[in-house]
């Protein structure tokens, strides 16, 4: 019997996997707060789960959708370095532990780029409390000792997907004619189709050459601006309010969320995947976006 374990596997990109991953036979074993899964505090559990697994995939981590006060930094930062190294000292007790693990890390780790894109070759890593998360993330995921597993950091994107995820704010945007570009419209967005991180994850899993750091992106990202427009073109709606920079530090303390979410430049290529040759479901974000909403999750 086939076997994956999903840390944090209770999210829009859980969600999705869980339901993949079956589809293809396997068992999915999910580690979560939330009841009736695997909980973070059953060490014997989670070392049983991941004895003759196949996969772990990992992608436990407090949203970073809040405001950045000392509290939220805190858990966001732990949250994420704290499990990994926990899903660590459980591997390295499993008598068979699994074949591969694949962490989440993010894009974001890449400085603000409106000048070039960013490789796992050449890519600049930035500043910040964003950064120094990825950093730290992927940092407690490469110290870990783990001769018998093969390592795969992630640097994912933005993820579109129906039903869930980012899509629903940008779909209100425009369906209430907000939908115009955010700041100055030119920042970059890098992002990906959930069946795309779906299909990276299987294309790295059958591979036992790769290990190392991949971006998680697709090889088309495009500018604010013509994000907005894509969106109102697919959803047949002709015009959108933009807003400027000071509306949306306005916005983002009433929903109590930060701006570098949509105006941080994010302009991340995956070289290493496509030289690997990987080859997009979703390549275009007018492709990804009619996917997207003629499901009948949207």
């Amino acid at each position: 019997m086939k076997k994956v374990v999903l840390a944090g596997g209770t999210g829009f990109i859980g969600q999705y996997m869980t339901e993949r991953f079956r589809e293809l036979g396997y068992t999915v074993h999910i580690i979560s707060r939330q009841a009736p899964h695997i909980s973070w505090g059953n060490k014997q559990g989670i070392i049983e789960a991941l004895d003759g697994a196949d996969l772990l995939v990992n992608l436990a981590g407090k949203s970073v959708n809040c405001r950045y006060n000392e509290a939220n930094k805190r858990e966001i930062m732990v949250s994420r370095t704290s499990t990994t190294k926990q899903l660590g000292e459980a591997v390295q007790v499993c008598e068979q532990p699994p074949k591969v693990w694949i962490n989440s890390s993010t894009a974001t780790i890449y400085r603000h780029a409106e000048d070039r894109p960013m490789t796992e070759e050449d890519g600049e890593i930035g500043a910040g409390f964003s950064v120094d998360v990825a950093k730290s993330w992927e940092e407690a995921f490469f110290s870990l000792d783990l001769p018998d597993t093969r390592q795969i950091a992630l640097r994912i994107a933005i993820v579109l997907g129906p039903g869930g995820g980012v899509m629903t704010p940008y779909q209100n945007l425009v369906k209430f004619g907000l939908g115009g570009h955010q700041g100055s419209g030119r920042q970059r967005f890098s992002w990906i189709h959930v069946e795309d991180v779906f299909g990276i994850v299987m294309f790295l899993k059958d591979r036992p050459h790769l290990s190392g750091v991949f971006n998680c992106s697709a090889p088309n990202p495009v500018q604010n601006d013509e994000l907005m427009a894509a969106i109102r073109r697919a959803m047949k709606v002709p015009f959108g309010l933009p807003a400027p920079r000071w509306m949306l530090e306005l916005g983002a303390k009433v929903i109590r969320t930060e701006t570098e979410l949509v105006l941080k430049s994010r302009w991340v290529l995956p070289e290493r995947l496509e030289r690997e040759g990987y080859t997009f479901l979703f390549p275009t974000l007018d492709e990804a976006l009619r996917s997207i909403l003629s499901s009948k999750k949207t």
